[in-house]
């Protein structure tokens, strides 16, 4: 789905959502100002960008496994017994049972017959979607916040190293449809950050994921900051309801295109060819434009609930542990048939 121009109320603050860079105009050269074209079709620029996001992958790894495993003692255990073959536990023999349960060298060890039980088996695959576009690559403080990008991907690799520990099946969605991922039987957050390395040299990424044929019944995560015309994102979640398909997104945004932080006379440049704009007394357009963004998040929710999805709205000054404990319950929530 190729990104285009922002429409509807929300683009008439699309200029301060998509900042490229925002300083005082007075302070501005055109050497200080990045413009909007910096990920382009190039091929050099584009393995720049991957190289970019390899550089970080190992601690982004390591940082998603540490916060799974804190996540992980916060959530309920999701196996239990059901019918499968995957062995779960032995349990006492009840008055009964089938001997074809029973496992006779168990017994042997005991002073009572113990039967085996398998593990509920669940046909789910749930995938992940990261929005790779070029609004995903900024940060209003580039000393004290992630990209948007590098937290969507932190909180991807933390999903899937959860999910991994309770067994359950992840594939990273990509705009040509499941990836390939790395041969090897390394650990899933690895693998994935791999493929995402992969995914980044390609040209004109699309901020969501087209209506690809799904497993009836998979879970789809999203996370993006969702900066798409509203009639993409409606259809999208219109083609997966109908499917069957639940889906989780995650918005995504930098704490400073909820505050508007800036005062005086400043130049916005957008990050995906909006042209650029320059605003006077920007601190007297504060509250309006809060105003307008809460409404798009109102927006954004509704178009999820009348489908039977989630909206989950992640700010990076965030806990990425909390939003994780969230998205875990949710997916939990939804697992056993109850909601978030």
């Amino acid at each position: 789905m190729a990104t285009s121009p922002r429409t509807g109320l929300f683009a008439r603050a699309r200029s301060l959502l998509r900042e490229g860079k925002a300083s005082s105009i007075d302070a501005l050269s055109s050497t200080q100002m990045r413009t909007a074209d910096t990920h382009t079709s190039e091929p050099a620029l584009l393995a720049t960008e991957a190289d970019r996001l390899a550089a970080p992958l190992p601690a982004l790894v390591m940082e998603a496994e540490r916060i799974a495993a804190t996540v992980a003692t916060g959530l309920h255990g999701r196996r239990r017994a059901g019918p499968g073959e995957t062995f779960w536990q032995f349990r006492p023999a009840l008055p009964g049972e089938s001997v074809s349960r029973i496992d006779w060298r168990q017994s042997a060890r005991s002073h009572r017959a113990q039967a085996r039980e398998t593990e509920a088996e669940n046909a789910q695959t749930i995938y992940l979607w990261c929005d790779l576009s070029p609004s995903m690559f900024w940060r209003s403080d580039t000393r004290a916040l992630p990209l948007k990008r590098d937290r969507a991907i932190l909180l991807l690799l933390g999903l899937a190293s959860l999910l991994e520990r309770s067994d359950e099946r992840v594939r990273l969605l990509t705009p040509q449809g499941p990836a390939m991922l790395p041969p090897g039987a390394g650990r899933i957050a690895m693998r994935i950050g791999l493929a995402l390395e992969t995914l980044a040299r390609q040209d004109s990424l699309p901020a969501l994921p087209a209506a690809i044929a799904l497993p009836r019944h998979a879970r789809l995560i999203v996370a993006s900051d969702l900066l798409c015309p509203d009639q993409d994102l409606d259809a999208l979640l219109r083609g997966l309801a109908g499917n069957g398909i639940g889906a989780h997104l995650i918005q995504i945004h930098d704490p400073a295109e909820r505050a508007l932080p800036w005062s005086g006379r400043v130049r916005f440049e957008g990050t995906e060819g909006e042209p650029s704009i320059t605003l006077p007394r920007v601190e007297t357009l504060r509250e309006d434009y809060g105003k307008l963004f809460d409404e798009r998040v109102r927006k954004l929710r509704m178009l999820a609930d009348r489908c039977g999805h989630t909206l989950l709205t992640h700010s990076t000054d965030m806990s990425a542990a909390s939003t994780l404990l969230t998205l875990g319950t949710s997916l939990q929530s939804h697992r056993t048939g109850g909601r978030a």
